[in-house]
């Protein structure tokens, strides 16, 4: 029997009020962000998860689009395949740190950088919306 995909929208806006309404990978603000914001299940259903608070992210379009059904990639340093990260079960700052001029997120962990590539982290109109952010003092954002 398929396990339940429907998240409730009380849910929902339980997942976006905990992540400060920041995408959970990228960290853009979902004020500025250019496309819509999902609730993504870190566990795809495909995959055994299920569609509890534990296993829900707050993801904009581009992260959730690019991580599709995966929850591993390849780290491009090591050679080896590596869990991507799992925003209720490690620290951003464990895996990810912003460079010196704060418009790129580099990864300091192979499930950072892996998690970086795949999900494409740095994509073009996220650095343009952080070095807007950065001009009027919202960038990085503050856990």
């Amino acid at each position: 029997m398929p396990k339940n995909r429907y998240v409730s929208t009380k849910l929902k806006n339980e997942v976006a009020k905990r992540a400060k309404y920041l995408c959970e990978y990228c960290k853009c603000p979902k004020a500025y962000a250019p496309g819509p914001y999902d609730t993504e299940h870190i566990i795809p259903i495909s995959k055994n998860g299920t569609s509890e608070l534990i296993n829900l992210a707050y993801s904009c379009n581009g992260c959730n689009g690019s991580k599709y059904n995966k929850i591993e990639a390849s780290d491009l340093l090591s050679n080896q395949i590596v869990p991507l990260f799992n925003p209720r079960k490690a620290k951003w700052a464990d895996h990810f740190t912003w460079s010196n001029d704060g418009l790129l997120i580099i990864g300091i962990s192979a499930t950072g950088r892996a998690t970086i590539e795949l999900l494409q982290l740095n994509r073009p109109e996220l650095v343009n919306i952080r070095r807007l952010l950065l001009l009027v003092g919202e960038h990085p954002p503050i856990d």
